[in-house]
């Protein structure tokens, strides 16, 4: 045991997003004393909701797949109902106009691509859901993978737009596997060869971050909001725990699910040489726009957008997908937390991205716009370049009793709660024995 035979061992986690409450759940079961550290004022990180004119959303939008099993194994364990699927459509904007895309009979009529080019695109697509081994696609830049695929022209028009208002100065550097992950995610969440289908938690994603802090406290846990960690204490090579601005929290155990920009911060004052292993990986920002309209943009869940007057990657016609009394769009600005977009004022953007929706449907008007909000975190993306999965560090530390990881972790695969759920319940797989 920990400093007392009648006293269980306890495990501190850093961050109360999806990641880490899940995190905290499973630890709570196996009988750890179990304390959350948020920086923020609730729980849920990219999950977490806000009020939205009477609205209960996500600040950033989430969806399901059919491959998200680790959710729904959860929601049936915690008693809540299961994921609603609803078939779903995309759409590409391209050449000042919008059309159907993301089924063969789309992509045969899509004028924006010869057919030689639909037929590769498509071959392309097809191999890639059924595609099991990664590893060579991690050697290679996703750039060099479409390109090999569909042909330069097919990349500049469709792919090289998305990839620059996503990853800016680091468009050409991310890892082929990581794109692949996210093709075949999609591509394997179909209801036939010709509808896609994606699904929801009923309520939202704060129904899963509700149960989550219900059921950690039940167990006798508990979640501390706007605390957010200083250092994490490390003495004798051994965690001791995680000092904030109110206080020192004991730990025997210490999880940190926090991105990886803010590890070094944390472990250099009491472990330089590891707090060096965290310094060089890159993250992206995000500036989210939510737009609350009268009107229907269009009939898709997503747009993908390929215009050199609109800077932004695409957007999201949420209740296409979870059924809601508006329409309620999401616009990500993706973006490194130093462009000076990150910094615009809410109206400037809120403004922006409702023209560029104007340009998609003209017939918006501002009359059709009920409301706007604008949520930002300075790192919601990481960039994973070739070669990614090796430059990760060991998930358990060098120091014991101290795990690391935020969504990196995961890996080829893409960050999302499913993925956030599997991943904690190895975490807490590999902590210490409760009894030695």
């Amino acid at each position: 045991m920990s400093s007392s035979n009648s006293e269980p061992r306890k495990l501190v986690v850093v961050g109360a997003g999806p990641m880490g409450l899940a995190a905290a759940y499973f630890a709570a079961k196996q009988g750890y004393r179990v304390e959350v550290l948020e920086a923020g004022d609730r729980p849920g990180g990219m999950a977490a909701h806000f009020d939205f004119g009477g609205l209960s959303l996500e600040r950033f939008y989430h969806f399901c797949c059919k491959s998200d099993f680790d959710t729904m194994a959860l929601l049936d364990e915690l008693g809540l109902p299961p994921i609603r699927w609803v078939g779903t459509r995309m759409g590409y904007f391209v050449n000042g106009k919008l059309y159907p895309f993301g089924d063969p009979i789309s992509l045969l009529r899509f004028p924006a691509l010869s057919l030689p080019e639909k037929l590769r695109y498509g071959a392309m697509a097809f191999f890639a859901t059924r595609r099991r081994d990664w590893k060579d696609l991690d050697r290679i830049t996703a750039k060099d993978w479409f390109i090999r695929w569909c042909g330069a022209r097919t990349y500049e028009k469709l792919w090289r737009p998305l990839f620059e208002l996503k990853f800016y100065e680091f468009a050409d550097q991310i890892s082929a596997a990581w794109v692949w992950q996210r093709i075949k995610r999609l591509g394997k969440s179909r209801r036939s060869l010709f509808q896609e289908e994606l699904g929801y938690v009923e309520g939202g994603t704060e129904t899963l971050v509700e149960k989550f802090a219900e059921k950690i406290r039940q167990l006798g846990g508990s979640i501390i909001l706007n605390a957010p960690a200083k250092a994490i204490t490390i003495q004798d090579g051994v965690v001791r725990g995680v000092e904030t601005e109110s206080g020192f929290h004991r730990a025997d155990a210490v999880i940190s699910t926090v991105p990886l920009p803010y590890v070094p911060a944390l472990i250099r004052r009491d472990a330089p040489a590891l707090a060096s292993l965290y310094e060089p990986f890159d993250n992206i920002g995000v500036v989210c726009v939510v737009h609350k309209l009268r009107k229907s943009v269009s009939p898709n869940f997503w747009v993908n957008v390929s215009d050199p007057t609109i800077s932004i990657p695409g957007f999201v016609e949420f209740s296409n997908l979870r059924p809601v009394k508006d329409t309620i769009v999401y616009i990500p600005y993706y973006m490194p937390a130093t462009n000076q977009k990150f910094r615009w004022p809410d109206e400037r953007l809120g403004d922006e991205s409702f023209s560029y929706l104007q340009r998609i449907n003209p017939a918006l008007t501002s009359a059709d716009r009920v409301g706007t909000h604008v949520a930002r975190l300075t790192h919601a993306q990481p960039v994973c370049p070739p070669g990614f999965a090796a430059r990760l560090p060991p998930v358990q530390t060098s120091v014991r009793g101290l795990q690391i990881a935020d969504t990196s972790f995961y890996y080829p695969e893409d960050r999302g709660v499913s993925e956030s759920i599997g991943f904690a319940r190895k975490m807490v797989a590999g902590l210490a024995p409760l009894t030695s």
